[in-house]
C-alpha cells in the first residue's frame, strides 16, 4: 500500500508554487471551531498531508508545537523555506498513516483538502493512536470552483469535465492515483468508532481574486497537471480556451471570491 500511496505524493511534484500562490489558506473560521470545542490552547497540533503548509502555521501563535507531515518533497520543501522563523513549526516527510509520533502526542489532528488521497482505515487508526483523549480530529475540504461568477465557474466545469473524460480514456492517468470518495468522509470517521462525537460543520470563507489567480487555481488541481505532465495534447485546445474566456470575464479587475467548506469533526 505504502507504494501506491507513493503515487498521491508523486502527483503533486513540479507544481509546488502555483499551488502555493493560488490556493486558499486556511480560514481562521477553522482554528475558532476547533479551538471551541477543544476549550483549551493545545501543546501539539499536527497537520497530516499539509502540502506547502498553507493549512499548518495558522497554529504557530496558539500551539507550543506544530508538526506538519508531507509525503511530496516539493511541497514540503515550499512548506519549510516559508517558515524559517517560525521555531515551533517543524516538516516531515511522512504517511499518514505512518507518522512515527508518540502515542497520545496530539491535541489536535487536521486534514486540509488532503483525507481523500489518504487510505481511511489506516490513517484513523494512526490519528486515534496518536490522538490524546479528548483531542480534536479535523477534515475540511472546500468544493471547486469557488463562488465568483456564474460564467467563470461554468467555463471551470467545462474545463474539468474534459479533465475527467481524459482520465477516464488513458490508463497512464487513470491508474497514476488512488482517490478516496470525499463523501464518504464523516461515514468514515463515524463508523470507525474511534470517536464519541461526529458531525459536520459547514461556512465559507472569502478572499480576493484576479482573473490570474482563477486561472492558477484551476492549475493547482492535479488531475490537469496529470495530464499536462504526461504531454496529453487533447487538453491544450480546453486549457487554452478557459484561460481567454477567463481573462475575457475578469479582465484586470479584482473581486471577492467564496471558498466554501465542509469541516468533519470528531473527538476523541
Amino acid at each position: 500500500m505504502k507504494k501506491d500511496l507513493q503515487l498521491n505524493a508523486d502527483r503533486f511534484v513540479g507544481f509546488a508554487d502555483v499551488y502555493d500562490n493560488a490556493r486558499p489558506k486556511c480560514p481562521e473560521k477553522v482554528k475558532e471551531i476547533i479551538l471551541n470545542y477543544l476549550g483549551s490552547a493545545p501543546s501539539h497540533v499536527v497537520d497530516l498531508g499539509c502540502g506547502t503548509g498553507l493549512s499548518t502555521t495558522i497554529w504557530s501563535e496558539v500551539s507550543n508545537r506544530v508538526i506538519g507531515i508531507e509525503p511530496s518533497i516539493d511541497m514540503r520543501e515550499i512548506a519549510i523555506e516559508k517558515s524559517t522563523l517560525l521555531e515551533n513549526v517543524v516538516f516531515m516527510s511522512a504517511f499518514s498513516d505512518n507518522t512515527g509520533l508518540d502515542d497520545s502526542y496530539a491535541d489536535i489532528i487536521t486534514c486540509s483538502q488532503s483525507f481523500h488521497w489518504m487510505n481511511p482505515e489506516t490513517t484513523l487508526n494512526e490519528v486515534s493512536r496518536i490522538l490524546k483523549r479528548g483531542g480534536i480530529f479535523a477534515v475540511y475540504d472546500c468544493d471547486w470552483p469557488a463562488v465568483c461568477n456564474w460564467k467563470a465557474e461554468l467555463e471551470y466545469h467545462k474545463l474539468f469535465d474534459k479533465v475527467k473524460e481524459i482520465e477516464s480514456l488513458h490508463p497512464e492517468i487513470k491508474d497514476s492515483f488512488i482517490r478516496w470518495d470525499k463523501e464518504k468522509h464523516l461515514s468514515n470517521i463515524k463508523n470507525s468508532e474511534k470517536f464519541r462525537y461526529v458531525r459536520e460543520i459547514v461556512f465559507s470563507n472569502s478572499e480576493i481574486c484576479n482573473a490570474q489567480r482563477f486561472i492558477e487555481l484551476a492549475l493547482s488541481q492535479g488531475g490537469l497537471q496529470a495530464i499536462i505532465k504526461a504531454n496529453i495534447d487533447e487538453i491544450t485546445p480546453f486549457l487554452s480556451s478557459f484561460k481567454e474566456r477567463i481573462n475575457e470575464i475578469f479582465g484586470d479587475t479584482e473581486f471577492k471570491i467564496d471558498f466554501c467548506y465542509r469541516m468533519r469533526i470528531g473527538i476523541k
